[in-house]
């Protein structure tokens, strides 16, 4: 990849104006990072939960090569954990994100977990000895590594020259990286690790019920909070070497949340309520996601607040006191139940969870209000709120999957639309403030007032014109309204010089809302609606 298309990750991420603390950096890293991979561990998890039930009932041989070859899909996210994290993490911090994959990678080569295998303690680097470690599904040495591999990329762009950075920056950074990875990060955050799982696990073996208790009343806040990225990690650490009691007993909490949907959708009156309800209950049952209940219902009717300790509390406490697990990472959902045992327990603990949550809800209100609901209300952690972008010019509307650009195709720099411009001119698609003007004038960030990060980027490569034929209008820090003029740029003169103007619409901080949708549009006028974003 060339180091123009670099660029991209490490300009995409649009700081936004207001300062954060380094609580909320770390949260924002973890919880950005996760996020595009959660998916695929839910996924991946549910496929080994089912061949768990296959196997159970005596329908698949765990011998046979079907088993073998669904096992291989279903393990691999998990082995190669360190792997996938080392690409998140690093796009998240503006790194390269190959090669954090390549740190992640190096400390799963084959010889490395041949060595361990055979019980081979410690070898030697240069005279200095390091300790072998078998680093699948661990998760704490790669977030050590790739915060140092930020601080060091940062580094070495300013000191390197730019025109052999492309390799001597990622020779530099794995020559330098992945041995301390191996001396120190890895054995540092595998006790990290360790550390914050016996304590969770100690406090689940002296008192299952006040551990689960605790945990499932507390879950839903900690979601709400994105604090729940930190103890995620500590479920899957402990699934590297066993079952796992944490999200056992987290569990009660989404379904004591649907419950309360489920109550205020057969409640209400309020067709707006109703809908927002309802929008709920389905993923929150099926998928375990429940952001829509979260931040639409709970956050606004605060009886539901106590609802929910009290029914996950109880619920939690259930789960814990008789000894539930989970088997396989899953999101708590009515299709992960078999990733439970003992399941019949656990159906206890999530079935009571439920329904003292829908009765708590259906019996003593919600909190009813005079006005409708407001569905413009919802906004969630991250103090994030609904909005809808407006398009920045008028033209053709494709997708990001066929840009020619395996970052923005990917949607790993964020989710959003194309347009294939018929004129140039960026005008201002949200009232907010400019928080990056690219000095090359081919891209421009701004954070709306509602607090969506919108990258504009004219073109592919075209940093490589170093301004020509771009003219910007405003400068970093400028307030602006929604339809002001943003950039001028010459067309004609572009394409001239072999560059395409397919200008790219893209939300950075994606990790941050529910869904981004782009409008059923294949051509769009300037100042229409071009992308809707749910929280």
């Amino acid at each position: 990849m060339s180091n123009q298309k670099q660029n991209h990750t490490n300009t995409a991420d649009v700081p936004n104006e207001t300062k954060e603390t380094t609580l909320s950096k770390v949260l924002g890293v973890i919880s950005g990072s996760f996020a595009p991979i959660i998916g695929v561990l839910a996924g991946a998890g549910l496929l080994k939960a089912m061949l768990s039930v296959l196997n159970t009932l005596g329908w698949m041989s765990d011998e046979s090569g079907a088993y073998l070859i669904l096992s291989a899909a279903g393990d691999a996210v998990f082995h190669f954990l360190p792997l996938f994290l080392g690409i998140s993490i690093a796009l998240k911090l503006g790194a390269n994100g190959y090669v954090g994959g390549v740190i992640g990678a190096a400390i799963l080569m084959p010889e490395m977990m041949h060595l361990v295998e055979n019980d081979v303690k410690t070898i030697d680097f240069l005279g200095i000895p390091v300790l072998l470690a078998d680093y699948s599904s661990t998760v704490f040495p790669i977030f050590i590594a790739m915060f140092v591999y930020a601080g060091l990329d940062r580094l070495l762009k300013k000191i390197i020259y730019k025109d052999i950075q492309m390799f001597i920056n990622p020779l530099l950074s794995i020559l330098i990286l992945v041995p301390l990875t191996m001396m120190v990060f890895g054995p540092i955050g595998t006790l990290l690790g360790e550390g914050l799982g016996f304590v969770i696990n100690f406090l689940s073996d002296r008192s299952g019920l006040l551990a689960g208790a605790v945990l499932g009343a507390s879950w839903t806040f900690l979601t709400i909070m994105g604090l729940h990225w930190t103890i995620i990690p500590l479920a899957i650490v402990n699934l590297a070497t066993g079952p796992d009691p944490i999200i056992a007993m987290a569990a009660a909490a989404p379904f004591a949340q649907v419950g309360i949907g489920m109550a205020v959708f057969l409640k209400t009156r309020d067709k707006d309520l109703k809908a927002l309800a309802a929008s709920g209950i389905l993923p929150g049952a099926l998928a375990g996601t429940t952001e829509a209940i979260n931040y639409g219902i709970i956050l606004r009717y605060r009886k539901t607040m106590i609802y929910v300790i009290i029914a996950a509390g109880i619920g939690g406490a259930i789960n814990g006191s008789l000894g539930v697990v989970m088997n396989d990472f899953v999101l708590p959902s009515v299709l992960a139940i078999p990733a439970f045992t003992p399941i019949w327990e656990y159906l206890i603990g999530i079935g009571v969870a439920f329904a003292i949550g829908f009765l708590l809800t259906y019996l003593l209100g919600y909190e009813p209000k005079t006005s409708k609901v407001d569905v413009d209300f919802t906004q969630n952690a991250f103090g994030v709120k609904l909005e809808t972008i407006k398009s920045p010019m008028r033209g053709k509307v494709v997708p990001l999957s066929s840009i020619q650009d395996p970052l923005f195709a990917s949607e790993t720099v964020g989710k959003g639309i194309a347009i294939e411009p018929e004129a140039g001119k960026i005008y201002s698609p949200v009232d907010g403030v400019i928080t990056t003007q690219f000095p090359t004038g081919h891209a421009v960030g701004i954070t709306s007032k509602n607090g969506a990060e919108v990258l504009i980027y004219i073109g592919l490569d075209t940093v490589k014109l170093k301004g020509k034929y771009f003219t910007p209008l405003v400068k970093q820090g400028n307030h602006v309204k929604q339809g002001d003029l943003l950039i001028d740029f010459e067309m004609d003169q572009i394409k001239a010089a072999g560059f395409e103007t397919t200008t790219l619409v893209v939300i950075t901080n994606t990790d941050q809302y529910l869904d981004i949708k782009a409008m059923n549009h294949d051509t769009v006028e300037q100042n229409e609606p071009l992308l809707k974003l749910t929280v």
